[in-house]
């Protein structure tokens, strides 16, 4: 019943806590300019963003559950978990570049809307959050599809939604002090590892559509082992999206995404070069 739990509750907790750490920074420089009066044009992008985002997630749910055939259905699926994993990589990697100056970066783009006038500031948080939303949406709804029920992914997505809330509040109260740098990079190795999977997922599904081969040539099968409906069956399929019956192209899809992505990931970034004194230029 609570298959997939986990890897949304991390889904929930980092996109989540990425989209409210967006809020706080709005709120914290709305407050500190003393411009409480336009913190109600930030909510109101925040929550045209968050209802856009769950439009979004429905949309996809009854768009793809409502295809006439099992084949559209796994075309469909699996081009969408594709798309996700993208967009998801893209995301993890832009936070690892720009977490340094996320908070000058939207101050700045702030600044600018307060003196655009207030349809500016609610459509700055709006595009701020709702780029956090879209993501998240797409990615949970790949990640849930393969599910057998959607009480697992539903409860831990909410849960780490919650958590990452209460995190984020804690934080702009001086509350609680970590270190994010640290968080985002553990917490974003833990989702390559969760997209791997749903990208070799992804392409079982156009197998399973008959729009890729092999579907019957395995790489391996420990069913045996490894019952699918054994406790640790179903806690390695929903952790890790392990198959007890993998095809040749499923684990070469899981090989070639998971090895470039967490190598280039843990790679230890360049330091950033200091601008040369004048003086010293020839």
């Amino acid at each position: 019943m609570l298959d997939y739990f986990a890897p949304n509750l991390l889904i929930g907790l980092r996109e989540g806590l990425e989209a409210a750490l967006v809020v706080s920074i709005l709120v914290a420089y709305l407050v500190k300019t003393d411009r409480r009066g336009q913190l109600r044009l930030v909510w109101t992008g925040v929550a045209g963003a968050v209802a856009v985002s769950v439009a979004f997630g429905a949309l996809l749910t009854f768009a793809v559950t409502g295809l006439d055939t099992f084949k559209q259905q796994e075309i469909a699926g699996g081009f969408l978990s594709i798309v996700a994993v993208g967009l998801v990589t893209w995301m993890i990697f832009w936070m690892r570049r720009t977490a340094r100056h996320l908070k000058a970066e939207l101050t700045g783009k702030l600044e600018a809307a307060v003196a655009l006038g207030a349809g500016a500031v609610t459509v700055m948080a709006f595009l701020s959050v709702a780029r956090e939303g879209l993501e998240t949406a797409l990615f949970f709804f790949s990640a849930a599809q393969q599910a057998d029920s959607e009480l697992g992914p539903l409860l831990g997505f909410l849960l780490g939604i919650a958590i990452a809330v209460v995190l984020a509040f804690a934080l702009y109260r001086g509350a609680l002090r970590i270190n994010l740098s640290t968080f985002f990079t553990w917490t974003g190795v833990l989702l390559v590892v969760v997209a791997a999977g749903i990208f070799a997922y992804g392409f079982h599904d156009l197998q399973e559509a008959e729009l890729l081969p092999g579907l019957s040539t395995l790489a391996f099968d420990v069913s045996a082992q490894i019952p699918p409906d054994s406790w640790y069956g179903t806690l390695l399929r929903g952790v890790f999206n392990f198959q007890p019956q993998t095809t040749v192209l499923q684990a070469v899809a899981w090989v070639t995404y998971l090895v470039p992505v967490l190598a280039f990931f843990l790679w230890p970034s360049r330091p950033a070069v200091a601008p040369e004194p004048a003086s010293t230029r020839a």
